[in-house]
């Protein structure tokens, strides 16, 4: 029995073009009716994903900034802070990195200190409600996730750079050009695990579906996970099973239909 489905967005639920798959609303809606609750998660701001899901976002749950900020019907589930001490030194080493932007992600507005056209043109499709700082080590927000735009490939630019700060945060390749830090606890499957906490829920009654490699605590928090066909390498063989369809043709709904006889 499925009462959670949790879905990563890019890569996952939307496509290259980061249209949402034809048959979704429709799916959604089958999946309220057998009161299934459906989590978005995702490294994107609340923000950006409420935004995404304007007509039902008060039936979903958001799992933002890689699940650092869990929202339901407006109500905050879950808000995990970093440091200004943390935040401080964190920035200070992204500095000397060429090719990397660092972005502060607060729960309702994002920081930047760069205005870099190849920076910006990545950073604002995920970032529109934003504010352009002097020096990001100095502002005065609860923020809940630092963001390196690394435009050299993050896996190999700037994560070993903060590779050392595993046992202290989660570090985590979230894309291509993402670079994601965020607590220790402040991750996709702490937030499942909240989630899954606050209903009664658990593991094996919860279906999952991930991409990359932020994705991979919240594939082990789940009896049902999914890898994309496209996925990670290592997310397709920590995942129990991999979707038949990619995301850019609908991998995440044809699954569910097929699972739940939708």
């Amino acid at each position: 029995m499925i009462n959670i489905i949790a879905i990563d967005l890019d890569g996952s639920l939307l496509d290259d073009n980061k249209n949402l798959p034809p048959d979704f609303w429709e799916t959604a809606n089958q999946l309220f009716d057998k009161d299934i609750n459906i989590v978005i998660a995702s490294g994107r701001p609340f923000h950006n994903i409420a935004s995404v899901f304007e007509p039902i976002k008060d039936k979903l749950y958001f799992a933002c900034d890689n699940g650092a900020y869990v929202v339901h019907a407006n109500e905050e589930i879950l808000v995990n802070q970093l440091s200004s001490a943390a935040i401080k030194n964190l920035i200070e080493i992204s500095r000397p990195i060429e090719n990397v932007y660092p972005v502060l992600c607060g729960k309702h507005l994002a920081y930047i200190e760069n205005t870099d056209k190849a920076f910006t043109d990545q950073a604002l499709k995920y970032y529109q409600e934003y504010k352009i700082v002097d020096d990001l080590t100095k502002v005065d927000d609860v923020i809940l996730k630092i963001s390196l735009c690394d435009l050299a490939g993050s896996e190999t630019n700037s994560y070993p750079f903060y590779q050392q700060f595993e046992s202290d945060f989660k570090v985590a390749v979230a894309g291509q050009i993402w670079l994601d830090i965020t607590n220790i606890d402040g991750s996709k499957g702490t937030a499942i695990k909240t989630i899954q906490n606050r209903l009664g829920i658990s593991p094996n009654e919860t279906l999952v579906f991930g991409d990359y490699l932020n994705d991979m605590d919240m594939i082990q928090q789940a009896g049902f996970s999914y890898a994309m066909k496209n996925a990670h390498p290592k997310i397709i063989e920590a995942a129990k099973f991999i979707t038949e369809l990619d995301n850019n043709h609908g991998g995440v709904t044809h699954t569910i239909k097929k699972l739940l006889h939708l």
